[in-house]
Protein backbone atom coordinates (compact mmCIF):
# COMPACT_ATOMS: atom_id res chain seq x y z
CA UNK A 1 0.00 0.00 0.00
CA UNK A 2 1.46 3.54 -0.98
CA UNK A 3 2.03 6.06 1.33
CA UNK A 4 0.46 9.25 1.85
CA UNK A 5 2.54 12.01 1.63
CA UNK A 6 3.22 16.05 1.39
CA UNK A 7 5.86 16.46 -1.52
CA UNK A 8 8.56 19.28 -1.02
CA UNK A 9 10.27 19.92 -3.94
CA UNK A 10 14.06 22.10 -3.78
CA UNK A 11 13.61 21.15 -0.23
CA UNK A 12 17.09 22.04 0.87
CA UNK A 13 16.76 26.22 0.02
CA UNK A 14 15.92 28.86 2.08
CA UNK A 15 12.17 28.53 2.11
CA UNK A 16 12.05 24.72 2.29
CA UNK A 17 14.33 24.96 5.38
CA UNK A 18 12.00 26.59 7.26
CA UNK A 19 9.07 24.63 5.32
CA UNK A 20 10.12 21.56 6.71
CA UNK A 21 10.73 22.87 10.44
CA UNK A 22 6.79 23.81 10.12
CA UNK A 23 5.31 21.11 8.78
CA UNK A 24 7.04 18.14 10.36
CA UNK A 25 5.83 20.08 13.99
CA UNK A 26 2.48 17.98 13.05
CA UNK A 27 3.36 14.44 13.59
CA UNK A 28 1.03 13.78 11.22
CA UNK A 29 2.47 15.13 8.03
CA UNK A 30 4.54 12.29 6.24
CA UNK A 31 7.19 15.19 4.10
CA UNK A 32 8.48 13.78 1.17
CA UNK A 33 11.21 16.04 0.16
CA UNK A 34 13.32 16.21 -3.38
CA UNK A 35 16.53 18.64 -4.44
CA UNK A 36 19.71 18.27 -6.32
CA UNK A 37 21.59 18.33 -2.98
CA UNK A 38 21.16 16.56 0.67
CA UNK A 39 18.88 18.42 3.31
CA UNK A 40 20.75 20.68 5.68
CA UNK A 41 21.80 18.16 9.38
CA UNK A 42 19.11 20.21 11.25
CA UNK A 43 16.52 18.83 9.10
CA UNK A 44 17.45 15.42 7.40
CA UNK A 45 15.40 13.75 9.89
CA UNK A 46 12.33 15.54 9.38
CA UNK A 47 11.73 13.78 5.89
CA UNK A 48 11.76 11.13 3.60
CA UNK A 49 14.73 13.09 1.39
CA UNK A 50 15.28 11.98 -2.50
CA UNK A 51 18.92 13.82 -4.06
CA UNK A 52 17.81 13.85 -7.49
CA UNK A 53 16.24 16.15 -10.35
CA UNK A 54 12.66 16.80 -10.69
CA UNK A 55 13.12 16.59 -14.22
CA UNK A 56 13.97 12.82 -14.27
CA UNK A 57 10.60 11.50 -15.30
CA UNK A 58 11.80 8.31 -14.14
CA UNK A 59 12.82 9.00 -10.55
CA UNK A 60 9.24 10.65 -10.08
CA UNK A 61 7.51 7.44 -11.43
CA UNK A 62 9.33 5.52 -8.88
CA UNK A 63 8.09 8.32 -6.02
CA UNK A 64 4.69 8.44 -7.09
CA UNK A 65 5.00 4.62 -7.17
CA UNK A 66 5.28 4.73 -3.85
CA UNK A 67 3.58 7.29 -2.02
CA UNK A 68 0.36 9.03 -2.85
CA UNK A 69 0.41 12.65 -2.57
CA UNK A 70 -1.86 14.90 -1.20
CA UNK A 71 0.02 18.56 -1.33
CA UNK A 72 2.67 19.37 -3.45
CA UNK A 73 4.81 22.24 -2.13
CA UNK A 74 6.87 23.49 -5.77
CA UNK A 75 9.60 24.99 -4.16
CA UNK A 76 12.82 24.50 -6.46
CA UNK A 77 14.00 27.16 -8.85
CA UNK A 78 16.79 28.66 -10.70
CA UNK A 79 16.68 32.19 -9.07
CA UNK A 80 16.97 35.54 -10.58
CA UNK A 81 20.49 36.52 -10.60
CA UNK A 82 21.46 33.40 -12.17
CA UNK A 83 18.90 32.75 -14.13
CA UNK A 84 20.29 36.00 -16.05
CA UNK A 85 23.66 33.73 -16.62
CA UNK A 86 21.89 30.64 -17.75
CA UNK A 87 18.72 31.41 -19.27
CA UNK A 88 18.25 27.88 -21.12
CA UNK A 89 18.53 26.16 -17.87
CA UNK A 90 16.63 28.70 -15.84
CA UNK A 91 13.46 27.58 -18.06
CA UNK A 92 14.36 24.05 -18.29
CA UNK A 93 14.25 24.63 -14.28
CA UNK A 94 11.78 26.97 -13.69
CA UNK A 95 9.29 25.85 -16.58
CA UNK A 96 9.71 22.14 -17.89
CA UNK A 97 10.19 21.27 -14.15
CA UNK A 98 6.67 22.79 -13.56
CA UNK A 99 4.91 21.28 -16.58
CA UNK A 100 6.57 18.21 -15.06
CA UNK A 101 5.31 18.66 -11.88
CA UNK A 102 1.82 19.61 -12.92
CA UNK A 103 2.11 16.26 -15.09
CA UNK A 104 2.53 14.32 -12.02
CA UNK A 105 -0.43 16.13 -10.23
CA UNK A 106 -3.21 15.81 -12.99
CA UNK A 107 -1.73 12.08 -12.76
CA UNK A 108 -2.57 11.44 -9.34
CA UNK A 109 -5.97 13.46 -9.15
CA UNK A 110 -7.15 11.11 -11.91
CA UNK A 111 -5.62 7.76 -10.22
CA UNK A 112 -7.85 9.05 -7.21
CA UNK A 113 -10.90 11.31 -8.24
CA UNK A 114 -9.59 13.69 -5.96
CA UNK A 115 -8.10 17.10 -6.17
CA UNK A 116 -4.39 17.63 -5.20
CA UNK A 117 -3.23 20.85 -3.62
CA UNK A 118 -0.36 22.41 -5.50
CA UNK A 119 1.22 25.51 -3.53
CA UNK A 120 3.48 27.51 -5.91
CA UNK A 121 5.56 30.23 -4.54
CA UNK A 122 6.15 33.49 -7.16
CA UNK A 123 8.28 36.12 -7.30
CA UNK A 124 7.92 40.18 -7.44
CA UNK A 125 10.02 39.70 -10.40
CA UNK A 126 7.10 38.89 -12.35
CA UNK A 127 6.70 42.63 -12.50
CA UNK A 128 8.58 44.93 -14.44
CA UNK A 129 8.01 48.84 -13.94
CA UNK A 130 9.30 50.50 -17.15
CA UNK A 131 10.86 53.92 -15.38
CA UNK A 132 11.14 55.37 -12.03
CA UNK A 133 8.79 57.48 -12.87
CA UNK A 134 6.40 54.68 -12.99
CA UNK A 135 7.29 53.40 -9.88
CA UNK A 136 7.22 56.25 -7.87
CA UNK A 137 3.33 57.17 -9.34
CA UNK A 138 2.13 53.08 -8.70
CA UNK A 139 3.19 52.74 -4.83
CA UNK A 140 1.52 49.83 -4.10
CA UNK A 141 1.08 47.50 -7.60
CA UNK A 142 -2.26 44.80 -7.49
CA UNK A 143 -1.68 41.25 -9.15
CA UNK A 144 -3.27 42.12 -12.37
CA UNK A 145 -0.72 45.41 -12.76
CA UNK A 146 2.39 45.51 -14.80
CA UNK A 147 2.86 42.17 -15.22
CA UNK A 148 5.82 42.69 -17.87
CA UNK A 149 8.85 41.37 -16.24
CA UNK A 150 12.61 42.08 -17.72
CA UNK A 151 14.32 39.06 -15.91
CA UNK A 152 13.89 34.93 -17.80
CA UNK A 153 13.08 34.38 -13.97
CA UNK A 154 9.99 36.79 -14.08
CA UNK A 155 8.73 35.52 -17.27
CA UNK A 156 9.27 31.79 -16.21
CA UNK A 157 7.30 32.51 -12.83
CA UNK A 158 4.66 34.54 -14.65
CA UNK A 159 4.22 31.43 -16.59
CA UNK A 160 4.24 29.48 -14.47
CA UNK A 161 1.22 31.04 -12.66
CA UNK A 162 -0.16 30.84 -16.00
CA UNK A 163 0.11 27.27 -16.18
CA UNK A 164 -1.36 26.74 -13.02
CA UNK A 165 -4.52 28.78 -13.91
CA UNK A 166 -4.97 26.73 -16.67
CA UNK A 167 -3.92 23.06 -15.04
CA UNK A 168 -6.52 24.12 -12.26
CA UNK A 169 -8.89 25.41 -14.40
CA UNK A 170 -9.13 23.89 -18.31
CA UNK A 171 -6.57 21.66 -18.47
CA UNK A 172 -8.61 18.85 -20.98
CA UNK A 173 -11.20 20.77 -21.37
CA UNK A 174 -12.34 19.25 -24.50
CA UNK A 175 -11.73 15.73 -23.72
CA UNK A 176 -14.23 13.07 -22.96
CA UNK A 177 -12.89 11.50 -19.38
CA UNK A 178 -13.32 12.90 -16.62
CA UNK A 179 -11.93 16.42 -15.37
CA UNK A 180 -8.64 16.72 -13.31
CA UNK A 181 -9.10 18.50 -10.38
CA UNK A 182 -5.49 20.40 -9.36
CA UNK A 183 -6.47 23.08 -6.55
CA UNK A 184 -3.13 25.62 -7.69
CA UNK A 185 -2.70 28.29 -4.97
CA UNK A 186 0.10 30.36 -5.87
CA UNK A 187 1.74 33.66 -3.59
CA UNK A 188 3.83 36.28 -5.10
CA UNK A 189 7.15 36.61 -2.02
CA UNK A 190 8.44 40.26 -2.35
CA UNK A 191 12.30 40.02 -1.06
CA UNK A 192 12.94 37.54 1.44
CA UNK A 193 15.13 37.86 4.41
CA UNK A 194 16.07 34.76 6.46
CA UNK A 195 18.29 34.68 9.81
CA UNK A 196 19.27 30.93 9.53
CA UNK A 197 20.17 30.30 6.06
CA UNK A 198 22.32 32.31 3.64
CA UNK A 199 21.07 33.79 0.51
CA UNK A 200 21.65 31.57 -2.84
CA UNK A 201 21.27 33.85 -6.00
CA UNK A 202 18.39 36.12 -5.64
CA UNK A 203 18.41 39.65 -6.97
CA UNK A 204 16.76 41.31 -3.43
CA UNK A 205 20.07 39.82 -2.20
CA UNK A 206 21.65 42.77 -1.22
CA UNK A 207 19.49 42.98 2.39
CA UNK A 208 20.03 39.80 3.82
CA UNK A 209 24.01 39.96 2.48
CA UNK A 210 24.71 43.22 4.47
CA UNK A 211 23.11 41.93 7.81
CA UNK A 212 25.37 38.52 7.39
CA UNK A 213 28.13 40.67 6.41
CA UNK A 214 27.96 43.01 9.02
CA UNK A 215 27.11 40.28 11.61
CA UNK A 216 30.52 38.84 10.11
CA UNK A 217 32.50 41.34 10.42
CA UNK A 218 33.19 41.55 6.87
CA UNK A 219 33.04 44.66 4.69
CA UNK A 220 30.25 44.81 2.04
CA UNK A 221 29.55 46.69 -0.94
CA UNK A 222 25.72 46.60 -1.54
CA UNK A 223 25.07 46.51 -5.46
CA UNK A 224 22.19 48.75 -5.48
CA UNK A 225 21.79 52.75 -4.86
CA UNK A 226 21.04 53.63 -1.49
CA UNK A 227 17.51 54.80 -2.70
CA UNK A 228 16.70 51.65 -4.08
CA UNK A 229 13.26 50.47 -2.84
CA UNK A 230 11.26 47.03 -2.94
CA UNK A 231 9.49 45.30 -0.51
CA UNK A 232 10.57 43.20 2.03
CA UNK A 233 9.29 39.91 4.55
CA UNK A 234 11.01 37.58 6.99
CA UNK A 235 11.65 33.72 6.30
CA UNK A 236 9.05 32.78 8.90
CA UNK A 237 6.03 35.10 7.64
CA UNK A 238 6.91 33.80 3.89
CA UNK A 239 6.59 29.94 5.10
CA UNK A 240 3.27 31.20 6.75
CA UNK A 241 1.79 32.71 4.15
CA UNK A 242 2.24 29.27 2.18
CA UNK A 243 0.44 27.65 5.25
CA UNK A 244 -2.29 30.07 5.62
CA UNK A 245 -3.03 29.85 2.02
CA UNK A 246 -2.50 25.94 1.49
CA UNK A 247 -5.24 25.68 4.68
CA UNK A 248 -8.12 28.23 3.29
CA UNK A 249 -11.51 26.80 2.29
CA UNK A 250 -11.37 26.67 -1.32
CA UNK A 251 -14.88 28.78 -1.34
CA UNK A 252 -13.27 31.90 0.02
CA UNK A 253 -10.48 32.00 -2.78
CA UNK A 254 -11.52 34.59 -5.22
CA UNK A 255 -8.27 34.33 -7.05
CA UNK A 256 -5.31 32.16 -7.72
CA UNK A 257 -2.32 34.26 -7.63
CA UNK A 258 -2.02 36.41 -4.33
CA UNK A 259 0.76 39.11 -3.60
CA UNK A 260 2.03 39.17 -0.18
CA UNK A 261 3.96 41.48 1.99
CA UNK A 262 5.28 43.22 5.09
CA UNK A 263 7.39 46.36 4.81
CA UNK A 264 9.28 48.15 1.94
CA UNK A 265 12.34 49.92 2.59
CA UNK A 266 15.21 51.55 0.73
CA UNK A 267 18.54 49.77 0.52
CA UNK A 268 19.90 53.00 3.01
CA UNK A 269 17.11 52.38 5.31
CA UNK A 270 18.55 48.96 5.59
CA UNK A 271 22.07 50.02 6.04
CA UNK A 272 21.16 52.63 8.93
CA UNK A 273 19.28 49.59 10.80
CA UNK A 274 22.52 47.45 10.22
CA UNK A 275 24.60 50.00 11.38
CA UNK A 276 22.45 50.49 14.74
CA UNK A 277 22.96 46.48 15.46
CA UNK A 278 26.65 46.76 14.18
CA UNK A 279 27.84 50.16 14.47
CA UNK A 280 31.55 48.87 13.32
CA UNK A 281 30.01 47.41 10.18
CA UNK A 282 31.24 48.27 6.80
CA UNK A 283 28.91 49.22 4.27
CA UNK A 284 29.30 51.20 1.24
CA UNK A 285 27.31 51.25 -1.94
CA UNK A 286 28.71 49.91 -5.52
CA UNK A 287 26.29 49.79 -7.89
CA UNK A 288 26.06 47.00 -10.59
CA UNK A 289 24.27 49.00 -13.36
CA UNK A 290 22.60 45.83 -14.63
CA UNK A 291 21.03 44.61 -11.77
CA UNK A 292 19.93 47.67 -9.79
CA UNK A 293 18.03 48.15 -13.65
CA UNK A 294 16.19 44.79 -12.39
CA UNK A 295 15.55 46.02 -9.15
CA UNK A 296 14.29 49.59 -9.96
CA UNK A 297 12.00 47.37 -12.79
CA UNK A 298 10.57 46.21 -9.59
CA UNK A 299 7.52 47.79 -7.35
CA UNK A 300 8.30 49.83 -4.37
CA UNK A 301 5.31 47.45 -2.51
CA UNK A 302 2.69 45.47 -3.39
CA UNK A 303 -1.14 45.55 -2.72
CA UNK A 304 -1.41 42.22 -0.22
CA UNK A 305 -5.38 43.64 0.42
CA UNK A 306 -6.51 40.70 -1.50
CA UNK A 307 -4.99 38.30 0.46
CA UNK A 308 -5.73 39.85 3.91
CA UNK A 309 -9.28 39.93 2.57
CA UNK A 310 -9.76 36.57 1.62
CA UNK A 311 -7.64 34.16 3.41
CA UNK A 312 -6.72 36.55 6.51
CA UNK A 313 -2.91 37.10 5.85
CA UNK A 314 -1.54 39.47 7.96
CA UNK A 315 2.64 39.36 8.36
CA UNK A 316 3.76 38.53 12.11
CA UNK A 317 7.02 41.12 11.96
CA UNK A 318 6.36 44.85 10.69
CA UNK A 319 9.63 46.38 10.30
CA UNK A 320 10.66 47.33 13.78
CA UNK A 321 9.78 43.43 14.54
CA UNK A 322 11.97 42.09 11.42
CA UNK A 323 15.11 43.78 12.84
CA UNK A 324 14.85 43.89 16.28
CA UNK A 325 13.23 40.77 16.98
CA UNK A 326 14.00 38.56 14.50
CA UNK A 327 16.63 39.12 12.05
CA UNK A 328 19.45 40.66 14.37
CA UNK A 329 19.47 38.49 17.53
CA UNK A 330 18.96 35.55 15.84
CA UNK A 331 21.97 36.02 13.29
CA UNK A 332 23.88 37.83 16.40
CA UNK A 333 24.11 34.32 17.78
CA UNK A 334 24.19 32.67 14.43
CA UNK A 335 28.16 33.86 14.17
CA UNK A 336 28.67 33.80 18.17
CA UNK A 337 28.19 30.40 17.89
CA UNK A 338 30.66 29.95 15.08
CA UNK A 339 32.95 31.85 16.98
CA UNK A 340 33.12 29.60 19.98
CA UNK A 341 33.34 26.10 17.78
CA UNK A 342 36.32 27.77 15.98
Amino acid sequence: MRKHAIFITGASGEVGHALIHHLAADSDNRLLTLDLKALPPDIASLATHVQGDMLDTNLLARLVSEYEIDTIYHLAALLSTRAEFSPEMAHQVNVEGMLTLLKLAAEQSQWRNRPIQFVFPSSIAIYGMPDPESKALYNRVREFEWNQPRTMYGCNKIYGEMLGNYYSKHFRQLAAEAPVHIDFRCVRFPGLISAFTLPSGGTSDYGPEMLHAAAKGEPYACFVREDARIPFMTMPDAVRSLLLLSHAPAEKLTRRVYNVTSFSLSAGEIRDRVLAAFPDAQITFAPDLKRQAIVDSWPADLDDSAARRDWGWSPQHDVDAAFDDYLIPNIRERYRRKEETQ
